[in-house]
């Protein structure tokens, strides 16, 4: 068996979110499709200097993770005696202490069973060096987030390595940063204002919306917003653009802009949801000691005029009625046409107001009729007309960009445009 190393100075393997597609067009978007290349259907190897990929910026990836080698083979009896064959070599580099052990797989259909017999015997072979480990097991075929930094299989002496099946090969590769999972909660429960009945928009969507409405970055904004020491609050970079939700609800997008860097310019319909985002940005200020600035006002978006320069735009728009079941095809057809009539009206009213290339990205609603079966607005089919552009991903159709759970009738369709 042959095995490929890589340059670890330039290349790196992101691990994906729950919907894949969706990690894998924001990466797409602040980096360009040509510096992708998809691995499998959940990860992705990223070509560019690790140093500038703002890994807590990106909603959709979970485990940023350093590429070992690439091995022709797929069977787990000729990956797990590679393992034994490296594994105690390895353990010799690392820091005095006990080590601790993680395995997740991607793409594999192995037991949970036999996982565990190679992390016991990989254990055993490192052991034998004289060195003290600790397996971590597995409940799935991959670790999750909290099982990583529970057990600080990420610090000096921790040890996740990940196997992605691609085709014949298996991509190899160690966990260097998880999502933080503990700062995600803490910004979307602790937030002293909350309103459960306008639907609660994840900051991690949030994350990604914002992301996908930015575009490529220049290598310059990528150095600024990465030069913040792991795990360090403050100082927050400063961007000097201006990014806009006019259905800014409870005000998560905008505190996400500015976290990122952004200025924040929120407006929604209800007084009462301006009152509570311009409440929560101001405990989220003062909890991160931010410098950059927002603003809130009420406002209907179908008629609105908003204060320039708007430099993006990222926004979940009006979703219309919830649904627990699957509503009849009356209900349905009403309630499309409503959310239809509120947003065109929106775009509409924004389009006079933007700059020639500015980009959006809007979370609009698609309705689950039956299993991975949607609905679509239908000015969709009709954004040429209203003034704008689809903006087209090497690696992503247009249909794959939806966020959603299984069980929901009503699912977020990004929507990434451009005003012509």
């Amino acid at each position: 068996m042959t095995f490929k190393r890589y340059n670890k100075f330039m290349q790196s393997l992101m691990i994906l979110g729950r919907q894949p597609q969706l990690g894998l067009a924001e990466l797409e978007s602040l980096y360009g499709g040509d510096k992708l290349q998809p691995v499998g259907s959940e990860a992705v190897i990223v070509d560019v200097d690790p140093c500038l990929l703002a890994f807590d910026r990106l909603g959709g990836s979970v485990k940023f993770c350093k590429l070992l080698t690439t091995l022709d083979t797929t069977e787990w009896q000729k990956i797990e005696q590679f393992l034994i064959s490296v594994g105690p070599g390895h353990s010799q580099t690392m820091p005095e202490g006990k080590m601790r052990l993680g395995l997740s797989l991607y793409g594999f259909k192995e037991n949970l069973k036999r996982i565990e017999a190679t992390g016991l015997n990989l254990k055993k072979a490192i052991r034998k060096t004289g060195r003290s480990v600790r397996l971590v097991p597995n409940k799935a075929l991959d670790l999750n987030a909290a099982q990583i930094i529970h057990n600080q299989l990420t610090g000096p002496t921790g040890w996740e390595l990940v196997f992605i099946r691609d085709g014949n090969k298996t991509i190899v590769g160690q966990t260097v940063k998880v999502q933080d999972i503990e700062s995600y909660t803490r910004r979307d429960r602790e937030r002293p204002k909350r309103d459960s009945k306008v639907g609660m928009l994840p900051p991690k969507l949030a994350q990604i919306l914002i992301n996908l409405s930015v575009g490529q970055l220049s290598e310059e904004k990528l150095s600024n917003i990465c030069d913040i020491p792991a795990g360090q609050e403050i100082p927050r970079p400063v961007l000097g653009q201006i990014i806009l939700d006019p259905f800014c609800g409870t005000g998560v997008v905008l505190q996400e802009a500015l976290l990122m860097g952004y200025e924040a310019y929120g407006t929604d319909l209800e007084p009462r949801m301006a009152e509570y985002s311009e409440y929560n940005l101001e405990w989220l200020s003062h909890q991160h000691k931010l410098s950059t600035g927002y603003k809130v006002a009420a406002g209907d978006a179908t008629n609105y005029t908003w204060e320039n320069p708007i430099d993006f735009v990222a926004a979940e728009t009006y979703l219309g009625r919830p649904f627990t079941s699957t509503p009849s095809g009356e209900i349905l057809t009403q309630t499309i046409s409503d959310c239809n009539l509120i947003i065109k009206k929106f775009l509409r009213n924004l389009d006079s107001q933007l700059q020639a290339g500015t980009r959006l990205c809007l979370a609009v609603p698609a309705w689950q009729t039956s299993k991975n079966k949607f609905r679509h607005l239908p000015l969709i089919d009709q954004i040429e007309e209203l003034g704008y552009n689809r903006v087209r991903f090497e690696h992503i159709r247009d249909d794959e960009l939806l966020y959603y759970r299984e069980d929901q009738i009503v699912a977020r369709q990004l929507l990434v445009i451009t005003r012509k």
